[in-house]
């Protein structure tokens, strides 16, 4: 692991106080202006060190730094140049600033604050622009991100040897920050805006005009920036092709990116009606599980919460159950190795079906870190099978270190398959995700918060089984004396109702036309298609440079695509970057803003203090320390023993359910205390870390012991899982230290009465389907029903098989029970309905009758679709 930005050893107070977030809207673009507050609490010239996520696709385009009533505008320049000017900046006593951007992943950025006086202010602001995403309900999603995991870094990689990574990754937790969070929100659109929301608590909503295209909202005090914060913006008539044209800077070079008009296409493909009804049977079906450590942890803080793994299997049961038959699938778990159910991909039947089932079942969190490249690297060398293209889906919680290596191995393999990626939790990489499915021709989801998994990976399953879109061409049909320099990389992929976006640069004088076209066309099912958009090319007004800046970013990306693959002329790749980066004031791999104060010089006596700030780092632990005494451990008395070292051959029961025990430093061996527990010296890591040596407590009190642990740098347990899954267990505080019954047997048989979790029905009705599509008329199924066998026997009508009953019955149940989670079981009910129509019934409206009788429902067989 490659752990930083956190607080010094010796505790000192860090010096960022406090960030203010202003967010512009307007239309699909966001522009966002952080301000940090900096002061200097020491008594000597201070360095301080901030590495902070922002957006994968966020092109940073301002830098700034105000000291007093003095402001400094950054400018960009070539890496190691900024670099080499902000230490000779700093080391003559002169203030400075470096924002670069890390050479691993996108989404991460590192500031560097160099020589503050003591007790000095300064407020550091960064603008960056950036696109919404758009989500199944049609609102567009705008993230602020707070989380920044630690990235996992493979044993022998380059970056683990030197620890290259070390000074722009950070770690954060679920612990306080040492700052406070403001933002505003500005929202404007030519499309009415029906309403905003989000996963925090906003004042009112304040429209500005009466026809609702203006609006602004703000964050509520008190917000404590331990998540993603998230903002959903709906429109009328979000799904509609859109283009921007954005005037050029008349003082930029002439013929380049800045002084031209920039248009930006928002298309969103409509298909015809008869193909999106013909989902495809065929294909290959990968499903790749992050099995890592940290999918115990909870889905969200909070009642009712799943563990992320268990929230994949319920969700691999509905994948598997919603496959066609006679396609092609397997399943990888993976973490600091992998492993496959099947040596290649199976065909799809009952047999393999039940075999897979069986295993998801045995799924668990336990196979250590987050490494990603070496699973794809084995399914990609598998050969594919003919007419049945590869669909690959993978779910992964974390971040890793070679983020860019794995979105080129993606690419690499674009022509062989596509990639749905699915990023779990707060720390899950933005880069990484969306990363992969553009490189893969696929499409991304984000599970957050309270989000329900199931229902946006059957989301992606539906855009899995569309058919391949082929052919894709883009027409452009300008006036006389314009041409166009398209700077997006070509179309791959086209998804029934997504947007896809096209950045293109206009270049000439217009013989006096304004209006142009865009024709999209691309074969579907061996049919041409044709989309086409008019366009004003009028320039919009007041859209600043954001236009030109996202597709500068769009250049730059692509670029750096090239530069990795290899390309004979890296170097004049290189150099083509830095200078559009340069041109457009957007960072780059290459470059870095730099600011200094050339006005400010103080001589600086010995070394540079250095401060890292916490980005919700080590804090982690403190936050846990209460909870752990309360949960983990009952006053008793212990045999004394020394912190040295830990037997594996003594063990107690545990008294609650716990993810980590605490060791001491001497027992790791080789390697951090967090890889430490992937790999026990003995045993499985569940039956090692749920189990405490007896002689390993002194004379001290648990909550002492406990305290103690952070002497040494340990794991802990996360007392999420024991407080979501048993609720508030504060009561343990109150154990008597006299009972010699042992308190570890009262909070055992306390958790043993303890209600046990409600079963899904739905889930449950979904694993009792056949990979045909049918159900079979039993015990289980009439349990949904809170029926007795008999009575879905009895009244059965006659001459019609009971497979057939069954299955009518469950759709009848699921129509009328379930209709609002419809998009998790489509697939499921239409193989049911495909089933039907295979087995020939005569008169299934009696049956569908019959079934509203004995269930008490009234749905038709239109409805049913049967």
């Amino acid at each position: 692991m490659v752990n930083c930005g956190l607080v010094s050893v010796k505790n000192e107070p860090v010096p960022l106080k406090s960030i203010s977030v202003e967010v512009r809207v307007q239309d699909h673009v966001a522009t966002v202006s952080s301000t940090l507050q900096y002061v200097n609490e020491e008594e000597r010239p201070l360095e301080a060190l901030f590495v902070f996520p922002l957006p994968a696709d966020a092109a940073v385009c301002h830098f700034s730094a105000k000291i007093g009533e003095q402001e400094i505008v950054a400018e960009v320049q070539e890496r190691q140049k900024a670099r080499d000017q902000y230490d000779d900046a700093v080391s003559s006593g002169q203030q400075a600033f470096l924002l670069e951007e890390s050479a691993e992943s996108p989404d991460v950025f590192k500031l560097s604050v160099g020589c503050l006086s003591a007790g000095q202010n300064a407020a550091v602001t960064i603008i960056y622009v950036t696109e919404l995403t758009v989500q199944e309900d049609h609102s567009l999603r705008f993230c602020l991100p707070a989380v920044l995991n630690p990235r996992y870094t493979p044993a022998g990689t380059t970056a683990a040897a030197s620890g290259s990574g070390a000074g722009i990754v950070s770690e954060i937790s679920s612990g306080a920050v040492p700052y406070t969070l403001t933002l505003s929100v500005h929202v404007s659109s030519p499309k009415p805006i029906s309403k905003l929301e989000s996963n925090c608590t906003l004042d009112p909503l304040v429209f500005l005009h009466s026809d609702h295209t203006q609006a602004t909202v703000n964050l509520s005090p008190g917000h404590m920036f331990d998540k993603d914060l998230e903002l959903f913006v709906y429109y009328q008539d979000t799904h509609q092709p859109s283009a921007i044209v954005e005037a050029g800077v008349t003082t930029a070079p002439p013929g380049s990116l800045m002084r031209d008009p920039v248009v930006m296409i928002s298309l969103y493909p409509e298909f015809p009606e008869e193909v999106i009804k013909s989902l495809g049977t065929q294909g290959e079906f990968v499903f790749v599980i992050d099995r890592s450590g940290s999918m115990d942890s909870m889905m969200f803080h909070g009642k009712g919460a799943q563990r992320r793994i268990e929230s994949a299997k319920d969700t691999l049961l509905l994948l598997l159950k919603s496959l066609p038959m006679g396609c092609y699938f397997n399943i990888y778990g993976f973490g600091s190795r992998f492993e496959a159910f099947f040596p290649q991909s199976v065909v799809y039947n009952q047999d393999t079906v039940d075999q897979a089932l069986k295993r998801v079942k045995q799924m668990q969190a336990d196979m250590g870190g987050t490494e990603i490249l070496q699973p794809l690297k084995h399914i990609y060398s598998q050969p594919c099978y003919p007419n049945h293209p590869r669909q690959l889906f993978i779910f992964t919680d974390g971040e890793v270190f070679n983020t860019k290596e794995v979105l080129d191995l993606v690419k690499g393999h674009a022509h062989s398959h596509r990639c749905f990626s699915f990023g779990i939790g707060e720390g899950a990489s933005a880069a990484l995700i969306t990363g992969m499915a553009r490189e893969g021709s696929g499409h991304a989801q984000f599970i957050t918060d309270t989000d329900r998994m199931q229902p946006k990976v059957m989301q992606s399953l539906r855009f899995a089984l569309q058919p391949a879109v082929v052919n894709i061409s883009v027409d452009w049909t300008l006036p006389d004396g314009l041409t166009v320099d398209t700077l997006s990389p070509p179309i791959n992929v086209l998804f029934q109702g997504e947007r896809t976006l096209i950045y293109a640069q206009l270049k000439g004088e217009s013989s006096g036309g304004t209006e142009g076209t865009v024709t999209v066309k691309y074969s579907l099912k061996g049919q041409p298609v044709t989309n086409q958009l008019h366009i004003c090319l009028k320039p919009t007004e007041d859209t600043g440079l954001s236009i030109h800046r996202l597709a500068a970013r769009t250049r730059i990306r692509s670029l750096e695509q090239e530069e990795r693959s290899g390309a004979a002329d890296v170097e004049d790749i290189r150099k083509r970057m830095v200078k559009l980066s340069v041109q457009a004031g957007v960072s780059s791999v290459h470059t870095a803003f730099i600011a200094v104060n050339k006005n400010h010089r103080e001589t600086v006596k010995g070394p540079l203090l250095k401060r890292r700030v916490l980005t919700r780092g080590r804090m982690w632990f403190s936050g846990f320390l209460s909870a752990a005494a309360q949960t983990l451990w009952k006053p008793a008395r212990c045999a004394p023993a020394v912190h040295t070292s830990l037997p594996t051959n003594k063990y107690i029961e545990r008294s609650a359910p716990v993810k980590y025990a605490s060791m001491p430093v001497s027992h790791f061996k080789d390697g951090s205390p967090e890889d430490y527990l992937i790999s026990p010296l003995d045993g499985s890591p569940e039956d090692y870390v749920n189990s405490v040596a007896v002689s390993h407590f002194e004379d001290e009190s648990p909550e002492d012991y406990v305290n103690s642990v952070l002497d040494y740098e340990c794991c802990l347990a996360d007392s999420e899982r024991a407080s979501a899954e048993y609720g508030d267990l504060d009561y343990l505080e109150n154990y008597d230290d006299d009972d010699d019954d042992g308190g570890g047997d009262y909070v055992s048989q306390l958790l043993e009465a303890a209600p046990g979790p409600q079963k899904d029905l739905l889930l449950e009705l979904v694993s009792l389907q056949k990979a045909s599509g049918c159900w079979e008329l039993d015990v289980a199924l009439a349990d949904v029903f809170r029926k007795r066998k008999d009575e879905l026997t009895n009244q059965k009508p006659a001459q019609v098989d009971g497979s057939v009953w069954a299955t009518v019955l469950a759709l009848i149940w699921l129509y009328s029970c379930k209709i609002e989670q419809q998009v998790e079981w489509q697939f499921v009910a239409m193989k049911a309905v495909s089933w039907i129509s295979s087995q020939k019934v005569g008169d299934l409206s009696r049956c569908v009758s019959a079934g509203n009788v004995l269930l008490g429902y009234q749905v038709t067989k239109e409805t049913l679709g049967i």
